[in-house]
């Protein structure tokens, strides 16, 4: 599957400043970041969220 998203133009330029220096193509790096990101276990996004939550608690309450 192809896919095409946007970016704007400062990040399309860190992104081809970070390939040239990982010596690859700025479609196998992006195409390898979005595999990365979907191989990562739902489980540790949940634990980061819930500390995230946990920990500000008092403040949202107060927030609110």
């Amino acid at each position: 599957m192809k896919l095409s998203v946007e970016i704007t133009d400062e990040q399309q330029r860190r992104l081809a400043k970070e390939a040239k220096r990982l010596n690859v193509a700025v479609e196998d790096l992006a195409g390898a970041a979005v595999r990365d990101l979907l191989a990562e276990p739902e489980g540790e996004f949940q634990q980061a969220a819930k500390r995230v939550l946990e920990k500000n608690r008092e403040l949202y309450r107060r927030l609110s």
